[in-house]
């Protein structure tokens, strides 16, 4: 398994080193900034499972930071510090998709296991090209503790197929349409992560139906139908996790 990855953001230098030193002796691989900027600098060249935020900070504060970073890599977990957990601040952080808010100083036996859970939750890989359903699953699936990674073009949805780090692929049929050899997209997801379940989606159940068989021939795992069933759709992601 690769070592998982975590980028801390505090303007309190000292907050920053204590965490990372222990993070470091733990295993994980960790990054700090100071500031948003740098965090962002640091988002766009690496890879990270999760990112720690603290909401008081000049110029960009945590929760605006956060709007930022999901922009770059939706995936990435995200944890927010604060002394005011109640505050407006950190409820604006929460309606953001941040996943657990805590309160400062950080107890750390409740931060570290929050980092581990966060750190090792399942990837999602959503190929749509309809920005908000892609929105909204994003949401509602950060509520239940998954990372989601977007794509809304196929040819998107390929490049993230060949290098993301996912567990489920949740895929629009109507994207894999066209192709004189099939789904490229299901064709990366088979090829780079061939034990990854294959979900897709489409709204022709009447055209579908005669190509189940050849669709699971390919890999897909199950197919489901617009407008979606949202708990057989989680029940089937869910029964994925592991």
């Amino acid at each position: 398994m690769s070592q998982k990855r975590v980028l801390i953001v505090d303007d309190d230098t000292d907050i920053c080193a204590n965490i990372k030193d222990i993070l470091d002796d733990l295993g994980y691989r960790t990054d700090v900034a100071h500031d948003g900027p740098d965090a962002l600098e640091l988002i766009d060249s690496q890879r990270y499972d999760v990112a720690v935020l603290d909401f008081c900070m000049p110029g960009m504060d945590g929760a605006a930071l956060h709007d930022e970073i999901i922009k770059r890599r939706p995936e990435i977990a995200a944890i927010m510090v604060t002394a005011y957990a109640h505050g407006d601040g950190a409820q604006r952080a929460r309606d953001g998709g941040i996943q657990q808010v805590l309160r400062k100083p950080v107890d750390l036996g409740e931060l570290l296991p929050l980092i581990d859970d966060l750190a090792h939750s399942p990837v999602v890989l959503v190929v749509d090209d309809d920005p908000e359903f892609c929105q909204t699953l994003w949401h509602l699936l950060r509520e239940r503790s998954f990372r989601v990674c977007l794509a809304y073009t196929k040819e998107d949805g390929i490049t993230k197929a060949s290098d993301g780090d996912y567990q489920i692929a949740l895929i629009d049929l109507s994207l894999c349409q066209g192709s004189t050899d099939g789904c490229d997209v299901m064709r990366q997801v088979a090829q780079t992560h061939p034990h990854a379940r294959t979900i897709l989606i489409t709204g022709y159940r009447d055209e579908t139906d005669h190509m189940l068989d050849d669709l699971k021939a390919r890999g897909v795992s199950d197919i489901c139908y617009k407008p979606l069933d949202m708990n057989r759709l989680f029940k089937l992601i869910e029964s994925s996790d592991g």
